[in-house]
């Protein structure tokens, strides 16, 4: 089952259940304390309680219908680096002019692996919604990744899409400037809807492709599989929460292995499309404003 935030026709703001392609909107007013998307997932059984609100009058919508909004509330965005060979390279070539290629590799290899705060809702884009280049930066990618949805306890509860938006040729200057590369206005993607987590997770069978268009066409297309991710994700949850609260719970984005190549900066007016299999593809259009 899937939990999604979405925008209906008359404008109206709903949480919605979808399972078989079927979505079907929740009535929060069945049960006390129940009142954001987050609360559902932070309950013992997010997935009983979400068919449990499923609201019998409003029947089957298609998803083409509603527009579909970042599936956030009050939590906090943090993302783990140089957790997949490719992430560990493009982090090394990149940063050689300042010094810094040297602590990606050993952080690669580090029992302690490198998370860094990333965004805070309100510098979170939706579906649809702009991702931003700096207008400082000459040479900026999106990162595709795997995202956990952790509740307070530091329980996996759910999966998603997230767009790390990254400044390479900042952070490469020097490592000090990471928070400037990586956290600032829409600098991060988030949608289109969050995946219950039930059961054991795939690794090698859950897909994370990328497409970037600009005009019309496609000028960056690659792909990965969690099988390549050199962390594990239960790992990555649990160095988060250490020494540290979540009381609205987090997501976190676990890395990237699909980067594109070192010649390769996004521009004004290109389109990233993130999909990861199971849950599904966001699309932002990208905006970056000239000096």
């Amino acid at each position: 089952m899937k939990l999604a935030k979405v925008r209906l026709a008359d404008g109206a703001r709903r949480l919605a259940a979808i399972e078989d392609r079927t979505l079907k909107l929740l009535d929060l007013s069945q049960v006390e304390n129940i009142q954001c998307l987050a609360d559902i997932l932070h309950s013992p059984d997010p997935a009983g309680l979400a068919r449990f609100l499923i609201d019998p009058r409003s029947g089957s919508i298609k998803c083409d219908e509603v527009t579909f909004l970042a599936p956030i509330d009050r939590q906090e965005v943090w993302a783990a680096g140089v957790t997949y060979k490719r992430s560990q390279v493009a982090r090394m070539e990149e940063s050689k002019a300042g010094g810094g290629a040297s602590h990606y590799d050993k952080v690669y290899t580090a029992d302690r692996p490198e998370i860094f705060f990333k965004a805070t809702p309100h510098r979170v884009s939706g579906p649809g919604q702009p991702v931003r280049v700096r207008h400082d930066s000459r040479w900026s990618v999106p990162e595709p990744e795997f995202t956990l949805v952790i509740d307070p306890a530091g329980r996996i509860v759910g999966y998603t899409i997230g767009n790390d938006m990254s400044a390479r040729d900042i952070e490469g200057e020097n490592p000090l400037y990471l928070p400037q590369a990586k956290v600032y206005s829409q600098c991060c993607g988030l949608g289109p809807a969050i995946q219950i987590a039930e059961g054991t997770l795939n690794l090698a069978e859950t897909t994370v492709g990328v497409v970037i268009q600009r005009g019309g066409k496609s000028v960056f297309e690659g792909s990965t599989t969690l099988a390549q991710l050199h962390r594990q994700l239960a790992e990555l949850a649990t160095w988060l929460y250490r020494e540290n609260e979540f009381p609205f719970g987090a997501f976190l984005l676990t890395g990237t292995g699909v980067i594109p190549p070192d010649d390769f900066t996004l521009e004004n007016g290109d389109s990233v499309s993130i999909t990861i299999s199971g849950i599904g593809t966001l699309t932002n259009p990208v905006v970056k404003n000239s000096l």
